[in-house]
Parts: C-alpha cells; structure tokens; sequence
C-alpha cells in the first residue's frame, strides 16, 4: 500500500473529509491505492513518502502551478524575504507594488485587495459588491467556493450549485435564512438571468468568464450591458482562468470588463495570494464594512506574486500552456478514434478535461489512474498544463495511455469487463462523506 496510504488511513480518523480540499482527496482518483501525499516536487515530477517518482500530467497542484514545481526563480525571491522577515508589525511595501502591477494589467480597475485563497477571495468580493450596491441579492454562473453565501444556492430549491462544478454540496450548517438570497444561472443562457434580474432585487452578479466552453451570441457584452442597465455590480472569477490564455484576466480575450475581477491559483505560482482588484466607485466600499485578516499581511504571498508575474511576462507563459494543452487535447482524441472510442473534451485549453461517452467512464477513469501510476504518471482524465511540460513528457504520456486504451477498448467491446480490471473502488466523482 506504501507509507502515503497508510499516512492517509491515519489522516481519516484526525482529519474530518482526509484532506483540507476535496480535489485532492485520494478517492477522487484511486481509492486505496492513491500515493496521497509527497515528498518532493520540482518542474513536472513529484516524488511520493516511499521515494518514487511521479511524472504530473494531471492537475499540477490544483492548476497553481504554470511555472512548474519549485521554480527557481519565484523560489529564490520567496527565500530572501524569508531571510528578511516574513512579518513584523509593519507593512509589507510589496503589497503596495504588487497592488500597482495588478492595476496596470487591468487598466479599469482602480484599486485592490488581497487574500490568501480563491474562497477568501470570493468572499470579500461579494461583500464589497453588496456594501456598493445596497443589495443583498446575487446571481451566480460558476463555481465560487465554499463559503455560506454561495453555498445557500442549495437551500433555495435542492441541488441547484450541480451545474457549477460540483454535484452533492450540503448547505448543512449554512443559515436557512440565507434562502433566496444567491441565484444560479446557466452560462450561455441570458433570457434566464435577464428573468433572475427582473423578477428579484438583484445587486451583484458573478460568474466565470468561461469554464467548460465560450460565451455565445455576445452572451459577456449583454450581461455587461443589462449589469450597466440595472446598476448591477459585475464581477468576473477568475480565480481559475486568469493568466491561462491572456496576461491577466481571460475577459481580454472578448473585450468586456467587469466592475470588479478575481485572481488566484497561477497568480503565485504555488504560493498563497489572491487578489481582488476593482474600479475606485465599487472598491471603496471596503471601507464601510469590516474585511481584515491577520495572515493577510504576511509577506511571502506577494512577493512570490511579483517574481511570477514578472517570469510569465517575460515567457508568455498563457501562450506556452495553451499550446501544450491543445497538443494534450488533440493526443487524447487522435487515441480515442485510433481505439474507436467516443470522449468528449471540455475546459479551456491549459485546463483540458474529458470524459468517456459511455455508462463506464467512472470506472475508466480510475482504470486510467490505476494503470498509468504503475507506468510512473500521475493521471487521470484531466491535464492542467504547465511551462515545465515539454513534447517529450507527452510523447512518454501517449505511449502508456495507448496501453491502457487499449484495455477499455477491449471492454467496450465486450471482451473485458472493466470491474475485473480494477483493483479497488471506483473513484467518487463528486462530495461524499467518508467513513
């Protein structure tokens, strides 16, 4: 089973759920068998607890990581402000020159404000947009973490949060009083938001600028205008998308801005920072509602921020991960029609997703996950793309997956039953309670 295992069977009876964030649960890739936790990571290879090298062609820390593991340059500014002090009882300045870049790469925004996670981030730009617009009522489109306000979706009329990423949230613990007061809408589907804004006292809407596909029909501009229209405060998540495909917010690539925008994940390239950056007449509301955080004043954060931005600005980094991510795209579909089996590819391109067109595809992904740990890779059905791959991890990718295609080819047709090939559970494709 190895030491990451049997750390994890531990972890389960000390730590409620396993692990602090669910995508990282081994049961969402191999249950019993997943390595769990590591040792060492650096480029694209990770080493598990017994030692043995891992090469990441799946989701690389959560998609924080575009510059690759332990970049040498981020990492030796993060260690001389170690060197330096971390915290004190003054202010860190790089707060202040990190604040200055953001808003020259968002050149509507006028002021911002940082956290340390994509939840925290959410957080406090809905409490800004409600303090700017006087209302309580949000409209929603994508996934905004975990906090009571986006969670209570789910008390208005069941599962309504299924469609932004994650099916079987329990707003368990949230207020019931919260009802009604954040309301899904689909991406793409603006009559339904147009209905939302027109039937509710709606202050603030929020969603991703795309996720799984594109805006349709000026889908962005109209959500723009009719935000313009109502005096409605428009902010767009990019938590996930920023610097993926554009230097900054992926709203570039369509020309419409919001009133306020989010950043996380790559913006540190490992190390926690989040920002929220916004346009003076919204963002000054911060200061007639309480937002302040002890850690939020820590000095690592931006200053690994600054180094990063300055590398991806230098490398075209969004450029560098688009393009091996439509190469990881175009392997997986060549493979899958070699093998005469129908996937569907989804997400953009440097966080590339797919799934299997068949009653199986829980059962062949875990099967994917089984069979490629055994040949070295840590893989599933998904690639979040970095600088650190290169067309020689890919090359090594496809010819194991060609192996392992083969196998489920072989079950599609009949000549193999999957449930015999694995060798444990299927993995959970969603929240569930252990234990």
């Amino acid at each position: 089973m190895g030491k990451g295992q049997d750390l994890y069977k531990k972890a389960k009876t000390l730590i409620p759920g396993g692990t602090m964030l669910l995508s990282k649960r081994p049961e969402m890739f191999l249950p019993d068998q997943w390595p769990s936790y590591f040792s060492k990571s650096k480029g694209c290879k990770v080493w598990d607890l017994d030692g043995k090298e891992y090469l990441d062609m799946s989701i690389m820390g959560i998609g924080t990581n575009t510059l690759g593991y332990g970049h040498d340059e981020v990492d030796a500014a993060v260690m001389e402000t170690v060197k330096n002090g971390n915290m004190s009882t003054l202010n860190c300045p790089e707060e202040v020159y990190l604040a200055e870049r953001l808003i020259e790469l968002n050149p509507w925004a006028d002021m911002v404000r940082f956290a340390r996670s994509g939840g925290e981030a959410n957080a406090i730009a809905i409490r800004i947009a409600r303090a700017a617009s006087g209302k309580d009522q949000v409209a929603i489109c994508g996934y905004h973490g975990w906090h009571d306000w986006y969670l209570s979706a789910n008390h208005n009329e069941g599962d309504e949060l299924s469609r932004h990423l994650l099916p079987g949230l329990s707003p368990n613990g949230v207020p019931k009083n919260l009802k009604d007061t954040v309301f899904p809408f689909n991406y793409n589907q603006f009559e339904e938001l147009l209905e939302i804004v027109e039937n509710n006292d709606i202050g603030v809407i929020k969603m991703e600028v795309v996720r799984n596909f594109g805006p349709e029909d000026h889908f962005l501009q109209k959500v723009r205008d009719l935000a313009t229209a109502k005096n409605i405060v428009l902010i767009f998540d990019e938590c996930t998308s920023g610097f993926r495909e554009t230097f900054g917010g992926i709203y570039k690539k369509y020309g419409v801005e919001p009133d306020m925008a989010m950043y996380g994940k790559t913006i540190g390239n490992g190390y926690a920072l989040t920002a929220v950056v916004g346009t003076r007449a919204v963002m000054e509301a911060a200061q007639s509602t309480f937002i302040s955080s002890t850690f939020w004043t820590e000095r690592i954060g931006p200053t690994a921020a600054l180094a990063t931005l300055k590398v991806m600005e230098r490398e075209k980094s969004w450029e560098i991960i688009t393009e091996m991510g439509n190469k990881m795209r175009q392997g997986w579909q060549q493979l899958a029609d070699h093998h005469q089996l129908s996937i569907s590819i989804s997400g953009i391109p440097a966080l590339s997703t797919y799934g299997f067109n068949s009653e199986h595809a829980m059962a062949y992904k875990t099967l994917i996950t089984q069979e490629m740990l055994k040949k070295g890779f840590l893989a599933s059905t998904n690639f979040y793309a970095s600088t650190a791959h290169n067309d020689a991890n890919l090359k090594l990718y496809f010819d194991a997956l060609n192996e392992v295609y083969q196998l489920i080819s072989s079950c599609e047709k009949g000549d193999l039953d999957v449930t015999q090939l694995l060798e444990g559970p299927v993995c959970h494709g969603g929240f569930k309670r252990l234990n």
